[in-house]
């Protein structure tokens, strides 16, 4: 069965037998589906993982954790590993992959988590004490932080390229500098809805079908992180205010810097 993944009804299904499973235990109180199982199953392709919530009766909430059994009896598990304290990651025989946590009553208040959808419950389970009570900041970040934000990310990253950090600076300027400019690009133009509050690079591409903009040349890769920092450079200065002492020393390090980068592990001339 290897390789094998659920088309949108499987995965639908397969939820509802988690659901009928949980039921049969007699200590489970609600299943919440997540993301793309949950409110938002218009996303839903056979490359979706299912991620829920269960809600369990006080005291019990060990036994589920310890105990996948009502897991397995929806569907046999292949490889699972408890990637929190509350849940697992667990792998079935068909390729479909879970991710989930197991919450009591008194817990889920204080777990920040996007709306989801109430695919089972126990008969009289209020379906508002599923909802979140934290969700994330919805005020957005100021344009002058994410302006600096980006900027100094640049300067760091390349002073670690100088370094001869390599993978350090890949990560400062193509992800941690690259996701301020996606914040900043969706604020000078906004965008349909349907943003991952927890993750700006989620979707992008569907976001922004016309390409209005190149990422591509913002993430060129592990062995050329200066071109991607200099392409971010250029795309910030064509669209807003830069503080020109910051500018001037990344543009200083993007010519070279004090001294000239170190060879990449293994690279000849």
């Amino acid at each position: 069965m290897a390789g094998m993944r659920g088309e949108p009804s499987v995965l639908l299904e397969r939820l509802e037998a988690i659901g009928r499973s949980l039921a049969a235990t007699g200590r489970a109180r609600a299943l919440l589906g997540l993301g793309s199982v949950g409110l938002e199953t218009e996303r839903l392709d056979r490359y979706s993982d299912l991620d829920f919530f269960v809600l369990c009766e006080p005291g019990h909430k060990r036994g589920f954790v310890e105990d996948l059994g009502w897991l397995a009896a929806a569907r046999p598990i292949a490889y699972a590993y408890r990637n929190t304290v509350d849940g697992w990651k667990a792998l079935s025989d068909d390729g479909v992959l879970a991710e989930f946590a197991v919450f009591e009553p008194d817990e889920l208040a204080a777990i920040p988590f996007a709306p989801g959808r109430l695919v089972w419950a126990r008969p009289g389970f209020d379906p508002g004490s599923v909802a979140p009570r934290r969700l994330p900041d919805p005020t957005p970040p100021g344009r002058e932080w994410l302006i600096g934000e980006a900027m100094t990310c640049l300067y760091t990253g390349l002073c670690r390229w100088h370094r001869g950090e390599r993978l350090a600076a890949m990560r400062m300027v193509q992800v941690h500098a690259l996701d301020k400019l996606l914040l900043l690009g969706e604020q000078l133009a906004p965008v349909p809805a349907g943003r991952d509050p927890f993750a700006i690079a989620r979707r992008f591409e569907q976001r922004h079908p016309q390409a209005g903009w190149d990422v591509a040349s913002m993430a060129q890769g592990y062995a050329r992180t200066l071109e991607s920092a200099r392409a971010m450079l250029e795309w910030l200065a064509a669209r807003v205010p830069l503080p020109p002492p910051l500018c001037r020393e990344v543009e200083a390090l993007l010519d070279g810097g004090p001294d000239q980068p170190l060879p990449l592990p293994g690279a000849t001339d």
